[in-house]
């Protein structure tokens, strides 16, 4: 409760630059969220028992989460070794990362590896199965570094309506220890509980006070601190949670409540790719039920795949309407999922709506 306390006061004021109803209200929206996720996700983490659960959903956003994308992932132990079984359900790109420094519910440090379903072995049927340390093999394994935390997993869609909010998208994805069984996990107890609580507590720490308030810290490349104006798409690296097989481009949006912001774009030659609006805490806008994203099937686009999207506080009656929700402040996203060859940056320009 004292954290939460802690959090409130100071990532929900002035000290991060918080101050009006609206953004308070946003904030502590944000945190219930976190708080949500670090429950679901790592209050009963257990490498030696592991179980994949869904990161981020329509009602449990954070840390950047995507319309077009289902996540999943567990704990592991890198002493151990584990067979992953799954099926890419339709997914137009699947990849397994391992990250890296996320012990006990912490943020990661960073990306350890990454395997792709251009790395791997996919029936006909779309199922695949994947070793994760042990004794190396020839296809369809990765190494466990001394420092991985967990297996994270990626399957992205690009279909008519955002994949996150269809509750018919069910995946299939299983995880098993290898070598000796462990025994059964003991029922609850102190020290257990009190481990768990910890885990929690640090996954809402490292997610918000121990991030820095804004501008207090090096933004990667891809993020552009500059209202409006992209920076090139470039591959993240090893960045902590991000696709190193991926490129990225993110800026802010600021506009007043007449104008709107025409971004020219075209889309590159690569598996998928979208883009998103988040607030500044890296959550999306509502995709289930607003014009929240748009990926390249549900963008009008001419052959060459330029287009040119608006993000507006109200339709302006043209394709590839992006709905601010009413904000005058938030987050512009690009994801290129496997990108061939050179990425045309998105030039963006504000202008009145009079004048759409």
């Amino acid at each position: 409760m004292r954290l939460i306390e802690e959090i409130d006061a100071r990532w929900l004021g002035p000290e991060w630059g918080i101050g009006d109803t609206a953004s308070v209200a946003e904030g502590t929206h944000a945190l219930l969220h976190l708080l949500q996720g670090g429950l679901y996700t790592f209050y009963e983490d257990d490498a030696a028992h592991p179980r994949f659960r869904r990161i981020v959903s329509p009602t449990r956003k954070f840390t950047g989460d995507n319309a077009d994308a289902i996540y999943f992932d567990t704990a592991i132990d890198p002493a151990r070794a584990y067979r992953v079984r799954g099926e890419t359900a339709g997914a137009v790109y699947v990849s397994l990362t391992i990250e890296s420094g996320a012990q006990e519910g912490r943020f990661g440090s960073r990306t350890a590896g990454v395997i792709n379903d251009t790395d791997f072995d996919v029936d006909r049927d779309g199922c695949f199965e994947i070793y994760f340390g042990g004794p190396r093999r020839e296809r369809n394994w990765i190494a466990l570094p001394a420092d991985a935390a967990r297996i994270t997993t990626r399957h992205y869609f690009e279909e008519e309506t955002a994949a996150a909010a269809n509750p018919a998208k069910l995946i299939r994805l299983e995880i098993d220890v290898l070598g000796d069984p462990p025994p059964p996990p003991p029922p609850p107890h102190d020290e257990g509980v009190a481990a768990g609580i910890e885990r929690v507590a640090n996954f809402l720490r490292t997610r918000t006070l121990d991030m820095g308030p804004p501008g207090s810290r090096e933004q990667p490349s891809f993020v552009s601190v500059t209202p409006n104006q992209f920076p090139p798409p470039v591959k993240p690296g090893d960045f902590a949670l991000a696709a190193a097989d991926a490129a990225y481009s993110m800026a802010p949006f600021v506009l007043g409540p007449d104008e709107a912001l025409v971004i020219d774009a075209r889309w590159p030659r690569c598996r998928c790719a979208n883009v998103s609006l988040w607030n500044r805490h890296m959550q999306t806008f509502d995709y289930a039920y607003r014009h929240a994203s748009l990926n390249r099937r549900q963008t009008v686009a001419d052959a060459d795949g330029r287009f040119r999207m608006v993000i507006a506080h109200s339709d302006p009656g043209v394709p590839n309407w992006l709905d601010t929700e009413g904000r005058a402040f938030g987050m512009v996203f690009w994801r290129f999922m496997l990108p061939e060859g050179e990425i045309e940056t998105p030039r963006a320009r504000v202008v009145k709506m009079a004048d759409l």
